[in-house]
């Protein structure tokens, strides 16, 4: 079954997105090596994020299958069915954590927002999460929007 756009065709989706202590792009391979340390890092940290439980796996993943991982975000992406952000510090470019927009799983609500943060930038999560929901709110066409 295909999966339908998330987004209307006239929408421009935003390949950038800077907000306080942090700076967004679309997630792609370029980012394996670094996104890959960013949660290997803070499996135990992103599992106790709202919205994950069982992600990442607690045996992490190979690097070859993180970057199938990221593919299938940019592929998703590119074909308007979701969208994968990471999250980069915007001094360093250091990749500290990851940001989904996908169509929900519930009928009351057309889209989910999860975001995670490393371990080590835990202080920037209710700030990420928050800045993105009004950013959202504000400026994406998605209906209601489910998140934490």
């Amino acid at each position: 079954m295909a999966v339908s756009a998330l987004v209307p065709d006239d929408f421009d989706v935003p390949t950038e997105f800077v907000g306080p202590g942090f700076r967004l792009e679309p997630l792609g391979p370029q980012h394996n090596v670094a996104d890959h340390a960013a949660w290997t890092g803070s499996i135990e940290h992103i599992r106790s994020t709202a919205g994950f439980g069982k992600w990442p796996p607690v045996e992490g993943m190979t690097l070859e299958a993180n970057l199938v991982d990221l593919q299938r975000h940019a592929d998703d992406f590119a074909a308007r069915r979701g969208f994968t952000y990471t999250v980069l510090d915007p001094e360093t470019s250091d990749v500290i954590g990851c940001v989904y927009l996908y169509p929900s799983k519930k009928p009351e609500y057309d889209a989910v927002l999860r975001s995670w943060v490393t371990v080590d930038r835990d202080e920037l999560d209710g700030t990420l999460h928050s800045t993105l929901v009004e950013w959202l709110e504000s400026s994406w066409p998605l209906g209601t929007l489910e998140h934490r």
